[in-house]
C-alpha cells in the first residue's frame, strides 16, 4: 500500500476507534467499532496480493512461514495475521459429546463457546452456553414455558430435546484461516458478534482459536504504542545516526516531531511516520542542519 494511502486509511481508522463515542450510546459505539475495523480491513486489502477464496469465513493466502523481510519497508507491508495472535491450544468437544460433558468442558476451559469437531478433527459447528440453557432449564423445572415467536420457540424446543454436541451446536461454524489477516478476522467477528472464532486449515481441521479481545488489541494501538514503533523501528533502524537528536510526542494519534536533521532525511522520516496506519497527522517541528 502506498504510504499516502496508508495514512488516509489510518486516519479514517483512528477517527472511528472504539471508546471515543459516549459510553451511554451503545449503538453508536458499535457502529464506530465496525467502521474502525472496516477501515483496517480495507487498508490491509491494498497490502497483499490477490487471492482465491478457499472456504467459509475470511479468505486465506499463502503462509509467510519462513519468510524474512529484507528491509523495514517489507515489514510494514506485511499485515498481522491470525496465526500471529491465535491460541494454538484450543479446547473443543466431539460431535457425540453428551450434555454434561459439554457443560464441564465449558466450565473447565473458562469459555462461553466451544468448537464441535468430527472424528477427523474438522470443525462441524460451535456449541455455546446459550445452546445449553434451554435443556438445563427443562431438566431443572420439568416443563417448557411459553416463548413468544415461532422461530424462538422451535429453537428452544430443539435444544431442550438435544443430547449431544452435534444436536445442540450452531452450524455451519464461522471460521477463519491462520493466513487470514487480523483485520479480516476482526471484521468477521464484529459482524457475527462472536467472542471466539475457530481457526482451521484449508481442510477444515481445527488448529486454534482467536479471541475477539485479542483481535481488537492487535488492531488498536494507543499513543504510546505508536511512539514506540516510531522510535524502535523507524528511527533506530532507518535513522540510527540521528536518533539521539529527535524527540517524538504523540497525542490522540497526532505525532509531533522535534529535533535537528538533514533536510532530505527529515522529509523521508515524516513520510515514514505518515505511513503508520494509526497516525492521523504529523506536525513538523524539525530544524534543518
Amino acid at each position: 500500500m502506498h504510504e499516502r494511502e496508508g495514512s488516509a486509511a489510518g486516519a479514517e481508522a483512528r477517527r472511528a476507534v472504539p471508546g471515543r463515542a459516549s459510553r451511554t450510546d451503545e449503538p453508536l459505539r458499535e457502529d464506530l467499532l465496525l467502521r474502525y475495523i472496516g477501515a483496517m480491513a480495507a487498508a490491509s486489502t491494498h497490502q497483499r496480493e490477490p487471492r482465491r477464496p478457499t472456504g467459509r469465513g475470511a479468505p486465506a493466502r499463502p503462509s509467510r512461514t519462513g519468510h524474512r523481510a529484507s528491509s523495514a519497508s517489507d515489514v510494514e507491508a506485511e499485515p498481522l495475521l491470525v496465526e500471529d495472535v491465535m491460541d494454538a491450544s484450543a479446547a473443543s468437544v466431539s460431535g457425540d459429546s453428551a450434555f454434561m460433558a459439554i457443560a464441564r468442558t465449558l466450565t473447565d476451559a473458562g469459555v462461553g463457546s466451544l468448537p464441535v469437531t468430527d472424528p477427523e478433527g474438522r470443525v462441524m459447528g460451535v456449541v455455546s452456553e446459550s445452546d445449553l440453557l434451554a435443556k438445563a432449564a427443562v431438566e431443572a423445572t420439568g416443563h417448557r414455558p411459553g416463548v413468544p415467536g415461532a422461530l424462538a420457540r422451535r429453537r428452544l424446543n430443539e435444544s431442550a430435546r438435544a443430547y449431544t454436541a452435534e444436536d445442540l451446536m450452531t452450524a455451519p461454524a464461522i471460521t477463519v484461516f491462520p493466513e487470514s489477516t487480523v483485520a479480516e478476522a476482526a471484521w468477521l467477528a464484529a459482524l457475527s458478534r462472536l467472542k471466539r472464532v475457530p481457526v482451521t486449515d484449508q481442510e477444515g481441521h481445527l488448529v486454534g482459536v482467536v479471541r475477539r479481545n485479542t483481535l481488537l488489541a492487535a488492531l488498536v494501538r494507543d499513543d504510546e504504542g505508536i511512539r514506540e514503533e516510531i522510535e524502535s523501528r523507524i528511527l533506530t533502524e532507518e535513522f540510527p545516526g540521528t536518533r539521539p537528536a529527535i524527540e517524538i510526542v504523540v497525542r490522540n494519534g497526532t505525532v509531533d516531531v522535534w529535533g535537528r536533521m538533514e533536510r532530505a532525511d527529515a522529509r523521508r522520516l515524516l513520510d515514514r511516520i505518515e505511513g503508520i496506519a494509526d497516525v492521523t497527522a504529523v506536525v513538523d517541528h524539525l530544524t534543518a542542519v
